[in-house]
């Protein structure tokens, strides 16, 4: 499971996005990758901390109310053998991260733009990552991590149109990730 999941998210995402830019001859250019430069650096650090706030005031306002979230099924894994979660993050960097948005902002954002405006193309896109988490949450509130998962891809999106750098919404959900996972392993070996 801890393969097909990585895989999947890393490899088959990227590699769609790959092929369908070839296919239809888009060029490099239709998804615009460049070196992060000082301001882009600005925009990961910033955007990374306000996605690991925006899910500290989800998990409060969710707590508050009672209601619980879903649990991805790779964190069961990872509760049942720590070291998955550290094997977990530097895959976020490599493939994880890459893979999901190179898919979702770089593609599916970058198409939809061409037919909507900025705003709506960023809400369609956002709406779409989030469902597709739906197939590897257990548990129950699935409607809840669904939609913290749309919060966060929105400001993921956000980010990708300010900067139009696909390298910024990169760094910036393979750091949520990758702090998410740190953080599981610290709690699941008793460090936190």
């Amino acid at each position: 499971m801890f393969l097909v999941t990585v895989f999947l998210q890393g490899v088959t995402f990227g590699g769609i996005t790959l092929l369908y830019l070839k296919r239809y001859d888009l060029g490099s250019e239709f998804i615009p990758v460049n070196l992060p430069d000082k301001h882009d650096s600005a925009v990961i650090a910033g955007g990374s901390i306000s996605l690991l706030g925006l899910l500290y005031v989800a998990s409060s306002v969710i707590s508050a109310l009672g209601l619980s979230s879903a649990q991805n099924q790779i964190v069961a894994v990872g509760q049942e053998n720590p070291v998955v979660f550290l094997l977990l993050i530097p895959l976020q960097f490599l493939l994880v991260g890459p893979g999901e948005e190179l898919l979702y902002r770089g593609l599916i954002q970058g198409k939809l733009r061409e037919n909507f405006y900025p705003a709506r193309a960023i809400v369609l896109a956002s709406a779409l990552f989030a469902s597709i988490h739906l197939f590897s949450l257990t548990g129950e509130g699935k409607l809840v991590y669904i939609g913290t998962a749309f919060v966060l891809a929105l400001v993921l999106g956000i980010a990708y149109e300010y900067t139009e750098n696909i390298l910024v919404p990169t760094f910036m959900h393979a750091t949520y990730n990758a702090a998410q996972f740190a953080g599981a392993y610290l709690t699941s070996t008793g460090g936190i």
